[in-house]
């Protein structure tokens, strides 16, 4: 072992902590920053060895909580102020030669740290701590050549070589296994796509330039099957025993291609792109590396593959510089793009493993969802319908008339609500005259209900929903229970005709809603089984249930219990800690019903149409439509970008990390707070 190699096991291998923290620091390391992260490690060290604080060398753990100061400037996407393509290639063109940098230039992985990659790589390989090992075999290859010859620059032969004698993995199997991977995760930046394009438009000599373990005809395959078709030259490191790095294949770029000439060079990294580029003559045009600048925002605290795929997608997609996006949008994109697709994933799993029939997507939180799960899952009996807790209120009184109370008053006791308003959102505004005669007749004859000055509450039609009188109205309701269940006997009818078309042939269905409480599955399945009689086994999935933060924290646990219910992102007895983190006295409950919401307005309920059949009506137009339509937009390109860079290898992604990236702005008060006029467009 060579005497570099040994500094390095010992002073970074032999403290986890140590290793973690030195190796996050050279990672983001460029140029003279790299002999600051050697002194980070000295310092390390020192800490460790000298001063005895072992602290040091533990390795790192995410706080409870992460905490971090999002973009709240505006558009994020907006911020990566790139210059039109157009305008970008006209500048270029002015140039004799142009040479591109390949990685997080011309192409994107979608992977927040391109090492990784190596996590698939090692799941293909069926090999535990891969992408470390990988890594390592890599520095060892670097040092083993540079004490032979002099230079660090190695061929994907020469690591793995290293690979097949320190580990057993077999040269020619694990280089195949990375260059699949590598295949299949590769796609062209967009932007430098259409600068490309653009380029050849002009006909001048374009090339590429690379820091690469790949070879010349690995590279061109990858950049081919990006689309860019050939480029004129290829210049890559690992093959020419040069680098951009340390400046000579600069100068070897110059003697093959003439040293004369009017040279540009684009890339993304400050020191071996622009500084060493400008040092060897070349003009340079920085290209801010796309997770350099989204990192700073993007949720952390995320299992290590998922965290990384998300980050990756989100952080090309906002900061590639071909598209400038609105807040809505990005809200859309953000957080719920990652939890639409997982959420969509959890549904069919269920559905496959419980063998359910048909996925009943539930109106409005469902517009979305079944849109998203169409595009995974195209074909699949799924079907977006027409359900909402006001309509199930009215329905289901008659079996829950304890939740039709607790709705329709108690929710409103003290809420500015009229009893006119009271009486026409329950449809009852004809019953209104009947009640003030029933408490002038209950108030002569001093029954018990009416004792003390209760009796004297008003029940004037414009007098407010109060405690005073909210239990008067609600005695008033209980003596006229049967005429108040005539007036949804036609209601109850239509919704029979509408759901026996739905789940005509169906015997197990799945009902799908935000949450919380898991109401709207339970009132449909009351509705359909126990009223229209169409014996038809419905469960709801919910996203979450009510938390630690809810008075009814325990309502649903015994239908969770007994399999009626199953939620997605957390329950009591699942991500624990979210359950007691989400909160919808801080308006969490908003933040996800801002995702789902629906361009048209609530669903009223279903009415005869006179011809032994239904219509539907709503509470008026949705005003905010414009808002929830970018939102959408938003989360269905997620989950067009998800598609295109997962393919059918899809990954499981869990409720935790769903959640993490609304966790995350959760726990940041300045961007909340610059939320709320967008939570005002949205209409929620």
């Amino acid at each position: 072992m060579g005497i570099r190699i040994k500094i390095y096991a010992w002073m970074v291998n032999r403290a986890p902590g140590i290793r973690e923290r030195y190796q996050k620091k050279r990672g983001q390391a460029h140029g003279a920053g790299r002999l600051l992260a050697w002194g980070y490690l000295l310092w390390l060290n020192f800490s460790y060895y000298a001063l005895r604080r072992r602290s040091v060398g533990e390795a790192q753990m995410q706080g409870f909580y992460e905490k971090k100061e999002l973009h709240c400037g505006g558009s994020e996407s907006a911020s990566a102020g790139r210059e039109a393509p157009e305008k970008l290639a006209k500048r270029l063109a002015e140039y004799d030669v142009a040479s591109f940098d390949v990685f997080d230039t011309l192409i994107f992985r979608p992977f927040s740290h391109p090492a990784d990659l190596f996590h698939f790589v090692g799941g293909k390989l069926d090999y535990l701590d891969f992408k470390k090992i990988r890594q390592e075999m890599e520095e060892k290859a670097r040092a083993e050549r540079y004490e032979k010859e002099g230079g660090y620059e190695v061929k994907l032969e020469e690591i793995y070589s290293v690979m097949e004698r320190e580990t057993g993995i077999g040269k020619e199997e694990g280089m195949q296994a990375e260059l699949e991977e590598e295949c299949r995760f590769c796609f062209a930046n967009p932007y430098m796509k259409r600068v490309v394009e653009e380029m050849k438009k002009y006909g001048k000599r374009i090339i590429v330039i690379s820091d690469m373990y790949l070879g010349e005809g690995h590279v061109r395959e990858i950049l081919k099957r990006a689309g860019y078709g050939d480029f004129d030259a290829y210049y890559i490191s690992c093959e020419r025993r040069r680098s951009k790095h340390e400046g000579s294949l600069y100068q070897e770029v110059k003697r093959e291609e003439g040293e004369g000439k009017r040279y540009v060079h684009i890339g993304d990294n400050m020191f071996s792109d622009m500084t060493q580029g400008k040092k060897h003559g070349f003009d340079v045009v920085f290209y801010k590396n796309v997770n350099e600048a989204g990192l700073p925002f993007r949720a952390e605290d995320m299992s290590a593959i998922t965290g990384s795929v998300y980050r990756g997608i989100v952080n090309a997609h906002l900061y590639h510089g071909l598209g400038e996006y609105g807040p809505a949008y990005e809200y859309g994109f953000l957080y719920g793009g990652l939890f639409a697709v997982g959420y969509c994933q959890f549904i069919r799993e269920y559905v496959k493993r419980q063998g359910v029939e048909k996925v009943l997507f539930l109106s409005r939180d469902g517009a979305v969802l079944s849109r998203v799960y169409e595009k995974l899952y195209p074909g699949e009996c799924q079907e977006y319908v027409y359900w909402s807790r006001l309509a199930a209120a009215k329905l289901s009184a008659g079996r829950h008339k304890y939740d039709y109370f607790r709705r329709f008053l108690y929710q409103k006791v003290n809420q500015g609500f009229t009893l006119f308003d009271v009486f026409r959102s329950m449809e009852l505004e004809d019953m209104m005259d009947g009640m003030r005669a029933w408490q002038r007749q209950k108030a002569s004859g001093g029954t018990a209900v009416c004792k003390g000055d209760r009796v004297y509450a008003d029940l004037a039609a414009d007098a407010e929903l109060t405690e005073r009188n909210v239990e008067l109205v609600k005695a008033f309701l209980m003596e006229h229970w049967e005429e108040a269940l005539r007036h949804y006997e036609g209601q109850v009818q239509a919704g029979g005709v509408y759901y026996r078309e739905v789940l005509e042939g169906v015997r197990r269905a799945a009902a799908v809603d935000i949450g919380w409480a898991g109401s709207g599955a339970v009132l449909l399945s009351h509705m359909v089984n126990r009223v229209w009689g169409m014996d038809c086994r419905i469960t709801g999935i919910v996203a979450g249930t009510n938390s630690c933060h809810t008075y009814e924290r325990d309502a649903a646990e015994p239908l969770l219990e007994n399999g009626t219910l199953v939620s997605y992102l957390f329950s009591q007895k699942e991500n624990r800690d979210i359950w007691k983190f989400h909160n919808p006295g801080k308006n969490h409950n908003l933040h996800w019903e801002m995702l789902l919401g629906a361009e048209e307005g609530s669903f009223r309920g279903f009415y005869p149409d006179g011809r032994g059949g239904y219509r539907l009506a709503w509470k008026g137009e949705n005003k905010n439509a414009q808002s929830v339509r970018e939102i959408h937009r938003g989360i269905l390109d997620f989950a067009d970008r998800y598609l295109e860079a997962m393919g059918d290898e899809r990954l499981e992604i869990s409720g935790r990390d769903a959640y993490a990236p609304m966790l995350l702005m959760e726990g940041d008060g300045k961007y909340r707070k610059g939320m709320e006029y967008l939570m005002d467009e949205a209409g929620v």
